[in-house]
């Protein structure tokens, strides 16, 4: 299969969303145009770094539910940015290393470090496809290559469709990909929040601003309203820092990101 990014050439004179994520993330895989533009967000809203974080965390709380509780061996995670720690395939097949993992995304630098996300358990399978979220076809398509759509499968929608303006756009997404997903299969949603915090908003607005990739808030009705017609995992669609935290951990605090999890029936 012949990769599009393959061929673009990394531009490192504008800023980059998957890039700025991941230096926030503590990573290295980012530029000087990356860390500017992460700092001026941060002098803002230092809180960012922990919403990174706190996404970051959730999305691994959410594989150990589907791998140890709900018994999904397939993930379909789209959007999935720049290899860092505890990445979905890690999560997964460190509980069961049979798991098979498909990665989206259309950036030429996270395609450049495909081979670090390559790295599967004997047992199990990683692959990764260059498309856009968009263009659910061909991610339905390449997917079937390492997954069996017709046994369960869970999408991964991690921080990807704030990138996607319009709601009924982003709607139709979402439905054609689990439209194509048996019963038993899962969503996984996350994003940031509006109506939560007005200085995140603030830094928000001046970030899309900045020739980086808009990213888009929406209320959490708005994303609540992904999950119509399945069925939420309690506690439902909260902040990322209080969907099943760790036993024994700080009574964690309300940010402006919200995600949940959903099976549908």
């Amino acid at each position: 299969m012949t990769d599009p990014a393959a061929h673009q050439n990394i531009d490192t004179s504008v800023p980059h969303s998957a890039r700025i994520w991941n230096y926030w993330l503590g990573g290295k895989d980012n530029y000087p145009v990356d860390e500017a533009a992460g700092d001026a967000y941060t002098a803002v809203f230092p809180g960012i770094v922990t919403i990174a974080r706190s996404s970051r965390a959730f999305l691994r709380r959410n594989i150990g539910y589907l791998v140890s509780e709900a018994g999904i061996r397939q993930f379909l995670d789209v959007g999935t940015g720049l290899p860092t720690a505890e990445n979905t395939h890690e999560v997964a097949q460190r509980l069961a290393p049979e798991a098979r993992i498909v990665y989206v995304d259309n950036d030429p630098m996270v395609l450049a470090h495909a081979r670090a996300l390559l790295y599967s358990s004997p047992e199990g399978a990683t692959a990764y496809i260059d498309a856009d979220v968009t263009d659910t076809d061909r991610i339905l398509a390449a997917a079937a290559e390492t997954l069996d759509l017709s046994r369960p499968t869970a999408l991964i929608l991690s921080n990807i469709l704030g990138h996607v303006a319009d709601d009924d756009q982003a709607h139709a997404i979402v439905d054609r990909l689990m439209g194509a997903l048996p019963s038993g299969s899962y969503l996984s949603v996350n994003d940031g929040s509006l109506g939560i915090d007005p200085v995140f908003e603030e830094a928000q607005e001046h970030y899309n601003n900045s020739g980086a990739v808009p990213y888009n808030l929406r209320t959490v009705e708005a994303i609540t309203s992904f999950f119509d017609g399945l069925e939420l995992v309690e506690p439902g669609v909260v902040p990322v820092t209080r969907w099943r935290p760790e036993p024994g951990s700080p009574a964690p605090e309300v940010i402006a990101e919200h995600g949940g999890l959903a099976r549908k029936p």
